[in-house]
């Protein structure tokens, strides 16, 4: 992968880790980040506040490739593959019941940042996010 297309891949990656929802012009090569509707209360501000690129976005619909955040499901799956590949047997147990029991996010969020494997969480989450980012680039599919 050329390094235009890595960056584009990285920046669609890191919006959508922050609940955003991307989109991207590939004749323009604009990436154009939208916090998720849901997070607004109230739709005029979310409307004025982004009133700019969502014109842009509707003007040149064809042109774009849409990357929504990722549903609650999916940030769960990619979870669960990373403790698969977790190799401290104790940590993997512990998260195993971690991702069982109330509040899975939060107790896994926790339980990660006071271990020796945080770094190796982050990197294999932006891992993944590529990953899905690049698949949909490949297929120039709007998701969702």
């Amino acid at each position: 992968m050329d390094n235009l297309k890595q960056n584009i891949v990285k920046n669609i990656a890191q919006e959508i880790d922050c609940g955003f929802d991307c989109y991207y012009n590939s004749k323009t090569k604009e990436i154009i980040a939208i916090p998720n509707f849901s997070q607004f209360s109230d739709e005029e501000d979310f409307k004025e506040a982004f009133r700019d690129n969502l014109e842009k976005i509707k003007k040149h619909e064809s042109d774009f490739i849409k990357f929504e955040a990722l549903e609650s499901f999916e940030s769960f799956k990619i979870i669960e593959r990373f403790v698969e590949q977790v190799t401290d047997k104790k940590l993997k147990t512990e998260l195993e019941n971690v991702l069982t029991n109330k509040k899975p996010f939060q107790n896994f969020k926790h339980r990660i940042d006071h271990s020796d494997f945080r770094q190796n969480w982050f990197d294999f989450k932006r891992n993944e996010l590529e990953k899905i980012v690049e698949n949909q680039l490949n297929n120039g599919k709007t998701s969702g």
